[in-house]
């Protein structure tokens, strides 16, 4: 997303023009987006590949933790492609569209991996396949913040949409868990055997994205790059050197926003990874049932949103990053207690993976927060295309740590320790980065 416009852009709605309308369909997608964070990637599909069905639950663990260190290795190689060529194309609604609905096909055919080890290596290339185009269409939708608020309305805007999404995921835990999961014969007469309930709820999640997509596709207008700020698309080995003269123009004048932005890329993978690995940290090494992970996976959206929608007032009172700071030594410790008590039972997993969740949204939204406040004035849009990109760029940390880490020890719950250090880098490469600085040039 290198080259979006410095300032406002043609696309971005002037204040009287803010449309609620827009941001409800627009936050939709965040709503949809949960069938893929919440059911694929964190606590259905990923519990089910990684269960005794399919081999070594161990063994299976590291190698999904291999499978999406290499979808974030791809998405960091093609990232600023993708992003330039939705800004300078001015389809970034179209791109949008594409990319959510291959993520929709991959999900909808997560339904042939039946319960086997014949079928593993299909589902590992499904969700690292899913996380790719994603995270892909996660660009250009975040890219879309612009045109449907204000700079004064650009903080509760994002927020709302957040919040959706942590709604979605709790209206469609409950639907897949009381609908296909819990009961021995679920709706449409749907049982466990051979994996059926899960397969099928793939189904759903693949329903459930495409339908609450289509609203931002269908009310949100295109967006087209002004004229002064419109560039060439570019080649793929060009696209990286336009990439370096921005954030070495970005160095030259607000320094600290090179600072923040390498350090938010780190622990936002981390942020990320609490999440990802938490539905399989669960059943692998505290026993989780699938059923009782979907209750915890409620718990915690319920939590994660309560607290992600409270941050924003002590963000205003005490800045973002004393909240990001206190956030991610809440984080470090909490995932410190799941690691060194982890033959405690589930209570230990209830509590401390609980307590987990209450940071990891206060610490993603005073993250943009405080990037706002850093940012020089005009280049806005310049300076958020590079948090996207330089946020997938080591969007393969967390995996990698994950999978390294079990794979050395030879035991799922040392993967916790490899997140634990992706945090507490970023937490480090954080703390010298200034809230306030007089920008150059």
């Amino acid at each position: 997303m290198t080259g979006i416009a410095q300032g406002g852009t043609d696309a971005q709605v002037s204040p009287h023009e803010t449309s609620r309308r827009r941001v409800v369909a627009w936050s939709f997608w965040d709503w949809g987006s949960a069938a893929f964070n919440a059911v694929v990637t964190t606590f259905v599909f990923t519990v089910y590949i990684t269960g005794s069905s399919f081999g070594d639950k161990d063994v299976i663990s590291a190698q999904l933790g291999w499978a999406l260190a290499i979808a974030g290795f791809l998405v960091a190689v093609l990232a600023p492609i993708t992003g330039q060529r939705s800004d300078t194309s001015g389809r970034r609604k179209l791109w949008l569209g594409v990319n959510t609905f291959i993520v929709v096909i991959i999900t909808a055919a997560m339904f042939f991996v039946q319960a086997s080890p014949d079928f593993l290596l299909l589902g590992l290339f499904l969700v690292a396949a899913g996380n790719v185009f994603f995270e892909f269409a996660g660009v250009n939708y975040n890219a879309m913040l612009a045109q449907v608020s204000t700079p004064r309305t650009i903080g509760k805007v994002s927020g709302f949409g957040w919040g959706m999404g942590y709604i979605g995921g709790i209206v469609l835990l409950l639907i897949v868990y009381f609908g296909f999961i819990q009961p021995e014969v679920g709706l449409f007469g749907v049982t466990g055997e051979n994996g059926l309930s899960v397969r099928v709820a793939m189904l759903i999640a693949a329903a459930w994205f495409g339908l609450f997509a289509l609203p931002v596709l269908l009310t949100v207008p295109e967006y087209h790059s002004p004229a002064t700020v419109r560039r060439e698309r570019v080649g793929f080995l060009r696209s990286y050197v336009v990439l370096g003269q921005d954030i070495a123009r970005l160095w030259k004048t607000s320094r600290h926003t090179v600072y923040f932005l390498i350090a938010s890329a780190v622990f936002r993978d981390g942020l990320a990874g609490v999440f990802t690995f938490g539905g399989v940290l669960a059943a692998s090494v505290f026993g989780f049932s699938p059923g009782e992970v979907i209750i915890f996976a409620i718990a915690a959206n319920v939590v994660a949103g309560i607290a992600t929608i409270s941050v924003g007032v002590l963000d205003d009172r005490l800045g973002a990053k004393p909240v990001i700071v206190t956030a991610l030594v809440g984080l470090i410790v909490c995932g410190g207690l799941v690691f060194f008590l982890h033959d405690g039972g589930q209570i230990v997993f209830w509590t401390a993976g609980l307590a987990l969740t209450l940071f990891v949204g206060p610490a993603q939204s005073a993250s943009r927060t405080f990037l706002a406040r850093l940012i020089p004035p005009g280049r806005e849009g310049e300076v958020f295309g590079l948090y996207a990109t330089t946020g997938r760029a080591v969007s393969f940390l967390a995996p990698t740590m994950f999978a390294l880490m079990v794979t050395i020890f030879g035991e799922t719950y040392w993967g916790i320790l490899g997140i634990v250090l992706v945090l507490l880098v970023g937490l480090l490469v954080l703390i010298p980065v200034k809230p306030k600085q007089d920008q150059i040039g």
